[in-house]
């Protein structure tokens, strides 16, 4: 196992390297991000950049994280477009208004932190946060899409900007409709193929670059009109990127004339709850992809990161919270340490005082096509599909409070969701109000410590997302590497969002060596087969099978296989395999198990549910998988089918250490599979005539080696019983290869 990096200037001096390059890709992705976050917001475009280098530079040195980049980001668009609405006087000061709330809400952020109350965020209901970041994106698509088709709308209805979207359509600019067009194919095109035609640029780099041939093409710099199909169409310096030529004139600073007002406050109360719950959930999901397992002080954080929107906000800058896409991108490029944070805004400083001359011709539908991109993935019939999955009940808090937000404001409709999600768990408890909250925050729920020194969790009464803080205070109790027994079976009602809780302490509790255990809930029934979906408890429920775990257990039952229907938290083990490093397991189930006798070979075939991205952003996913574990030492190494794509640049590709090893004697099975590792003399000597022949022979898997064991699977999805049964076959001869070699 990797050695943790030190921490503070002695890590700095340490892997100064591997940061800095990383930060140069994290850069590069935020250079365009956060000039398109603030021309979205309605603020200067260099507000974004000042934000960005200021949560480089200045949150580096007073953090709880470890390896999170600070910035804006999109979810400080819609409170900074709400405030300034709220605070438009007719002045030219609106903007000056809203950084002196940015000011006061960072403030007030700090205070928070040093009282040590960064956990008040796990209170905030995890479908009503949904159904406000589904609104959010919706406001960015709506003031967007009329950037990316050269239209406008005056509407301060955000309803009425997607209709005149269509309204306007006919009226829409040709010329810069080609160019949204062409960065919209380059995003998709991405996302087909993942990373690997534009691994040595960020996407977001490509679409912004290729975009000033077009500017050039249809002379962008002169103010004139070109036809297009007998119509004339205005083009002009107006379509371009307005950034002073000094970085100085960029400065502006807080007015706070309108601190009395409700408006302000407003603003002020919807900045901080917005971006201090996005930053505190992206840094408990930055924690579980960091390759050292390190945890964030979330309270010191929440510090930093008021201090820094506080420094933000008195020079021009928009609010900084932590921003999970660039710090994704900066784990995968090899940070390891804060300082890759300082370096992105050096880096940024450096980049937009050379390339400010460039950004200037870039075309603003460029920026547009980003943002519409992104608004319509945080809104998109996926995520409408995912809380489905959740639960009819989650649905209907996470819609409630999307409409809410769009028909009044964030603030009123994180409240309205909140308050839509606690009558409904009263009516759904059905127990009287003062009896609800007796259940809520005097239920007898205790902790208890065993003479083994394990402890058993007792959880009784209404366990929802008002009681997180009272679990989190019992929690704090047990220390580190303990084993608990979590029992919910004295439970009236269990949240979806006090589920959440239970399983990132079960997740944290585990990466420490302790063992949990979660039980009590076979009596309590819910809307949906997700894990985590709300549940009630109801007197002698019994559990059903469905139709497919009824297969599963009679091919356990005829063949002497082992089979349980029982969700298992333990998922360690499968972190050891390179393709669920970066994706996080939450829980097997419907685990089936077997014995190659006579080859000491034993297999486990299970249903796995991991996530792909992480925090607001993340989707969940479910599939089956075979782990096949031999007695013998084995290489490391991935093996999975090759695309044609992935093999044209696969000269590319090597320079960014990614290299296909093909064997010369065998072109059909070189064209046929991706091999990846390091120590390519032992996979060549893995990779014997028989083995590469049975592969060449055989339905092609996805097929990966942690030393000890291979994990096989298909396709992202659960398989059926026919499939489970192919992969028993497989698995045994493959065994049996093995065995012989």
């Amino acid at each position: 196992m990797e050695v943790t990096p030190k921490k503070g200037f002695k890590g700095l001096i340490e892997n100064w390297q591997s940061d800095l390059i990383a930060a140069v890709s994290v850069s590069l992705i935020a250079l365009p991000l956060s000039l398109g976050i603030a021309l979205a917001a309605g603020a200067p475009a260099m507000s974004g950049i000042i934000s960005a280098i200021i949560g480089g530079v200045v949150t580096t040195f007073y953090r709880g994280g470890h390896i999170s980049v600070n910035g804006p980001a999109k979810g400080v668009i819609a409170v900074i477009l709400l405030g300034i609405a709220l605070m438009d006087d007719g002045s030219g000061q609106a903007f000056n208004y809203v950084l002196a709330a940015v000011v006061v809400s960072g403030a007030i952020q700090v205070l928070l932190g040093l009282l040590k109350l960064g956990r008040l965020a796990d209170i905030f209901h995890s479908s009503v946060i949904h159904g406000i970041l589904a609104a959010i994106g919706i406001i960015i698509f709506a003031k967007q899409i009329h950037v990316a088709m050269g239209t406008h709308s005056d509407s301060p209805s955000i309803i009425q900007n997607l209709v005149d979207a269509i309204v306007y359509l006919p009226q829409a600019n040709p010329f810069v409709v080609i160019i949204a067009l062409v960065g919209l194919l380059i995003l998709l095109f991405h996302s087909k193929i993942s990373n690997r035609i534009f691994h040595i640029l960020p996407t977001p780099m490509w679409v912004v670059g290729l975009s000033i041939p077009f500017v050039y093409l249809f002379n962008f710099f002169d103010p004139h009109t070109l036809s297009f199909f007998g119509r004339a169409y205005d083009v002009g310096p107006k379509l371009l990127l307005d950034i002073p030529d000094n970085i100085m004139d960029s400065i502006m600073h807080p007015n706070f004339n309108k601190i009395n007002t409700i408006e302000f406050w407003t603003t002020v109360i919807s900045i901080l709850i917005i971006t201090s719950i996005e930053s505190l959930a992206i840094a408990k999901a930055v924690d579980k992809i960091d390759p050292y397992k390190r945890k964030t002080d979330l309270n010191k954080d929440l510090t930093g990161i008021g201090l820094s929107t506080m420094a933000a906000g008195m020079i021009g800058g928009l609010p900084i919270i932590a921003v999970i896409i660039r710090s994704t991108v900066n784990i995968h490029n090899g940070a390891k340490t804060k300082w890759s944070n300082m370096y992105q805004g050096l880096l940024l400083l450096l980049f937009i005082v050379v390339l400010s001359p460039i950004m200037r011709q870039v075309p603003l539908c460029a920026f547009a096509i980003l943002l519409v991109y992104t608004g319509f993935k945080l809104a998109s019939p996926a995520v409408f599909k995912q809380i489905y999955s959740q639960g009819i009940e989650q649905l209907i808090f996470f819609i409630g409070t999307m409409v809410l937000t769009l028909y009044t404001n964030l603030l009123i409709g994180l409240l309205g969701g909140l308050l839509l999600a606690m009558v409904s768990h009263m009516l759904l408890a059905n127990v009287s109000i003062p009896q609800f909250f007796k259940m809520v925050y005097r239920s007898g729920s205790n902790i208890i410590m065993k003479p083994d020194g394990s402890y058993d969790l007792n959880i009784k009464g209404i366990a929802n997302f008002l009681g997180i803080l009272k679990i989190d205070k019992m929690v704090a109790q047990i220390p580190s590497g303990a084993n608990v027994n979590i029992d919910l079976s004295e439970t009236r009602l269990v949240g979806i969002t006090y589920m959440d809780y239970i399983v990132d302490y079960l997740k944290m509790q585990k990466n420490t060596g302790g063992e949990v255990i979660i039980k009590g809930l076979d009596s309590h029934v819910s809307s949906s087969t997700h894990n985590r979906a709300l549940k009630i408890a109801l007197n002698n429920q019994v559990t059903k099978l469905s139709a497919r775990q009824i297969r599963l257990q009679n091919l356990a039952n005829e063949n002497d296989y082992q089979y349980t229907n029982r969700v298992d938290w333990n998922t360690n083990y499968l972190k050891r395999f390179h393709f669920f490093e970066i994706r996080p397991i939450e829980r097997k189930s419907n685990c089936l198990k077997g014995t190659f006798k006579n080859l000491n070979v034993s297999w486990e075939i299970t249903d796995v549910t991991f996530s792909e991205g992480s925090a607001f952003t993340a989707e969940t996913f479910n599939m089956t998988l075979m782990v096949l574990k031999l007695p013998k030492k084995l290489p490391v190494f991935t093996m999975e089918k090759e695309g044609v794509l992935e093999k044209l640049f696969d000269r590319v590709m090597a320079y960014t250490g990614y290299k296909d090893i093909d064997f010369e004697m065998y072109p059909d099975f070189s064209k046929k599979f991706l091999i990846m590792g390091n120590k390519e003399s032992e996979i060549r000597s893995f990779f014997t005539d028989d083995i590469i022949r049975f592969f060449e022979s055989h339905q092609i898997y996805h097929l990966e080696s942690n030393g000890e064991a291979l994990v096989i699977f298909d396709k992202i999805k659960l398989a059926r019983t026919d499939e489970t049964i192919a992969f028993i076959e497989y698995g045994k001869e493959l065994a049996a290869l093995l065995d012989v070699k």
